[in-house]
């Protein structure tokens, strides 16, 4: 981390606000865990998801609800908290969403009733989507347009883009030594540390409560650049939310996998986007930033497509899931790598509002969709991620027609 040592990315003497002098390694070290948790308490619940129907004494389709209803209010909820942290500061709505976090976790550790547990689901995700706005609007408050933003942002990025790599495998051992319980309860202990460090180091940044005003709204809304992008990011993050969704009943429950196999498959999909992500910086100088975008709905579609072809041509196995997959992969994070910049870049004055309505969206996007495909289609078949892949990739292509960088 020799960035952190780089006395050019330090802050200067005097210019953080009073309430804030911490380092860069030690904002890291205090903001990061609020970064990791809401993904975690999606990444690290996929191995046991099979087992979850017998142990709850609930159908699939209420194990698939417990995953897409909390993707809808870890981004619907950001709506909410994010005016709630402009009213009443960050360090409550960060303090009460941790609490929220673990109180929830500790629930689902020790129910054994569906409704229960779905219920819990959603306390969860409204926990995870309030300590992401605060800690988003404390980075957007102390930093501005500081160049730490960038390395805060940047790092954000690549330790949101492992936890799907090594979230699965943490969970699959956790299940395997102490049982799907040990889980969440991990997940509790890590919201309680991070809410107890948070209670004593994290100060009120707040400066100014901004009117949110219908015209703002409205210019985002209208704006063909930002659903351009915005369903972009939703083709990208959709993909891989039906990848995740089927991919534990294809290859546990279909390719008998154990949850310890399944979850290095699933990190090798994972990983590709980490390699490839290393690189964006160079991608939008080739190609800019549609030219980004459309080679990765290209790659998204392609892999779909070979998807459908490899088990017509071979044995199914997990190579027919997994190769098509890190084509799909490198698509997500040529994608990835330009959408928030596409999508935000005619908002500057008010890019808080822009970016929650972003994730927002997405996040409908992604979860409506993408279930539907799931319990359409069939969860234990290859048609819901092949068919999303294509289809979505096709919308977002056919809305980049006629337009230019």
């Amino acid at each position: 981390m020799s960035f952190i040592k780089n006395k050019s990315l330090r802050p200067a003497e005097g210019s953080l606000p009073a309430q804030w002098r911490f380092s860069l390694a030690a904002a890291l070290f205090l903001m990061a865990p609020f970064d990791l948790l809401a993904s975690l308490g999606m990444d690290i619940y996929l191995p046991v998801v099979p087992q979850m129907s017998a142990a709850l004494q609930t159908s699939p389709d209420m194990i698939q609800l417990t995953l897409s209803l909390y993707m809808v209010v870890l981004g619907a909820g950001q709506l909410l908290f994010g005016p709630l942290s402009d009213k009443f500061g960050r360090r409550p709505v960060l303090l009460g969403g941790a609490f929220l976090f673990t109180c929830a976790s500790a629930g689902l550790a020790t129910t054994d009733t569906a409704f229960v547990f779905l219920t819990l689901r959603l306390l969860q995700a409204a926990g995870g989507a309030a300590v992401l706005v605060a800690t988003f609007a404390t980075v957007r408050d102390v930093y501005a347009e500081r160049p730490e933003s960038a390395v805060i942002y940047g790092l954000f990025g690549s330790m949101l883009a492992f936890v799907p790599a090594l979230a699965p495998l943490a969970g699959a051992l956790l299940d395997a030594q102490f049982g799907w319980r040990s889980l969440f309860w991990m997940l509790a202990a890590l919201g309680a540390l991070s809410g107890l460090h948070a209670a004593w180091r994290w100060p009120e940044t707040r400066i100014s409560s901004d009117t949110v005003s219908r015209g703002k709204i409205r210019s985002i809304l209208t704006n063909r650049q930002f659903w351009i992008y915005t369903t972009g990011f939703s083709t990208a993050l959709g993909s891989f939310f039906v990848y995740f969704s089927t991919a534990p009943r294809l290859l546990i429950d279909g390719l008998g996998l154990s949850s310890v196999s399944f979850s290095l498959y699933f990190a090798t999909v994972a990983l590709v986007m980490v390699g490839f992500s290393r690189f964006a910086g160079l991608y939008t100088q080739w190609w800019g930033l549609l030219g980004t975008l459309r080679r990765g709905m290209g790659l998204i579609m392609l892999g779909g497509i070979v998807l459908l072809v490899l088990p017509v041509v071979t044995t199914a196995s997990v190579a027919t899931l997994i190769m098509p997959m890190w084509i799909v992969a490198a698509g997500i994070s040529l994608t990835c790598s330009v959408t928030a910049n596409g999508a935000l870049r005619s908002f500057g004055s008010f890019a808080g509002l822009a970016t929650a309505i972003y994730y927002c969206i997405e996040s409908l996007i992604v979860s409506i969709a993408g279930t539907a495909a799931v319990l359409l289609l069939g969860g234990d078949t290859i048609w819901p991620l092949s068919v999303f892949c294509i289809v979505s990739a096709l919308v977002t292509l056919a809305l980049t027609l006629g337009r230019s960088e």
